[in-house]
Order: structure tokens, then C-alpha cells, then sequence
């Protein structure tokens, strides 16, 4: 194993743990009891930004030709799977920033709100997370040598496993509220929708989500190719 592999490794496993062996479990309860949640979430913030930098620059150097080890050769239809699936990962993105959403940090208070399920929140109640989801799975298609994997593994597994991580949070601070909120909502996209607790509302969407989202989309994949030196284009 090259170096530059195993610096990858070494970020990507600094990554989770931040997000999981931390934020994610019974730790962060001492660290805030400890620090306070301003210093704490401070802190969070600090290292979630020296990890992503240290994600991107291991990554970079482990997909140079010296460090570059494929894993499988992409055929053509695993370039369309990013291509069709980031719209609906955008829209995902674009609908957990744009509306109140009981999941995000420091929302808690929306879950009294006398209905906290609207919008992409009906489809499910960790959009953000899902679009992160979405994303890696995506692009693990196209991109099969090892760096990309364990890049896209990464992001996916602090995604996956966020979603349960912060219902546990919520429903221990708020027991009554989030019971109600989860009962209309899902983890799985379209899960309460297909069980019958809740109903797919377009115009909560709204029509300008769609086109922000559907713009984001043209552009990622016009600058995909100049700026990351790939080209996204599946035809």
C-alpha cells in the first residue's frame, strides 16, 4: 500500500471518528457537560473542518498516477447513475436548508410547530443526510479505484449513521414532541408516505426548490469537468 493510501485511511478514519466515536456517541454527552454545547459545538466545528480538509488532500494525492490503484473499470451506464440521481439528492439539499427542519442543528424547536412535516421533511426526516447518501453512492459507480471508495465510504457511513444518531438525541430532549413528529416521518425516502402516516405535498416542495435544485445540477455538471479535471458527462 502506497502512502499516500494509507495517509487517506488515517484521515478517513479521523473523520469518523469526530462524527461517530464523538458526536455520535455517549462522549459527547461528558464533552458537553464539560465544556459547555457552545464550546462544544465550537470545537465539533473546528475538527469537522480540519477533517474535510485532510479528507480532500489525502484524496487528491492517493488519485494521482503514483498512488492510483483501480479496483474495477467503469462501464458507460454507471456514469448516468450519478447523473440521474444527483437532481433528486439536490433537491433533498436544497429543501432541508430552505425550510424549518426539526433534525439540524440547534432546530429543535420547530418540533412544536402544529405540523414540523412539511416539504422534503414528508419524503423524509433527514434530507441533508440523504442528499450527502445519495451523493456518495452515486459517484461509487463511476469511480472505482481505491481512493474514491474509501473517500465515498466515508461520507456514507457518517451519513447512515447520523440519521438514527440524531433521532436518539431528539427524542431523549424531547420525548413528547419528537414521538410526533417521528410517527408522521421516516428515515427511509418516501417510507411514511408508502405506509400510509403521511402524504407527498408538491407545492410545500414548491416549484422554485425544484429549479434551484435542477440549476445546482447544471452547473455541478458543467464545472464538474474544467474544475475536477472528470468529465460527468454520461453520453
Amino acid at each position: 500500500m502506497e502512502p499516500a493510501q494509507i495517509h487517506l485511511l488515517l484521515a478517513a478514519a479521523f473523520w469518523l471518528v469526530v462524527h461517530i466515536g464523538i458526536a455520535g456517541t455517549p462522549l459527547r454527552g461528558q464533552l458537553v457537560a464539560r465544556l459547555g454545547e457552545k464550546a462544544f459545538q465550537g470545537a465539533f466545528t473546528v475538527l469537522s473542518f480540519i477533517g474535510l480538509g485532510l479528507l480532500i488532500w489525502t484524496y487528491r494525492n492517493a488519485t494521482q498516477p503514483e498512488a492510483f490503484y483501480g479496483l474495477w473499470v467503469a462501464e458507460r451506464w454507471m456514469f448516468w447513475v450519478p447523473f440521474l440521481v444527483m437532481p433528486f439528492a439536490l433537491l433533498l439539499f436544497v429543501g432541508s436548508v430552505t425550510a424549518p427542519n426539526p433534525t439540524s442543528v440547534g432546530a429543535e424547536r420547530f418540533l412544536k410547530a402544529a405540523e414540523p412535516a412539511r416539504g422534503v421533511l414528508r419524503i423524509t426526516r433527514h434530507p441533508m443526510l440523504w442528499s450527502f447518501a445519495l451523493w456518495a453512492i452515486a459517484h461509487m459507480f463511476p469511480n472505482g479505484d481505491f481512493a474514491s471508495l474509501v473517500l465515498f465510504a466515508t461520507i456514507l457511513i457518517t451519513a447512515l449513521y447520523g440519521m438514527p444518531s440524531i433521532d436518539r438525541k431528539r427524542a431523549a430532549r424531547d420525548p413528547q414532541g419528537w414521538a410526533a413528529f417521528a410517527a408522521k416521518t421516516s428515515i427511509l425516502p418516501f417510507g411514511a408516505i408508502l405506509s400510509g402516516r403521511n402524504r407527498l405535498v408538491p407545492s410545500e416542495i414548491g416549484l422554485w426548490r425544484v429549479g434551484v435544485a435542477l440549476a445546482a445540477w447544471v452547473v455541478l455538471f458543467l464545472l464538474h469537468g474544467p474544475v475536477l479535471g472528470v468529465s460527468a458527462i454520461p453520453f
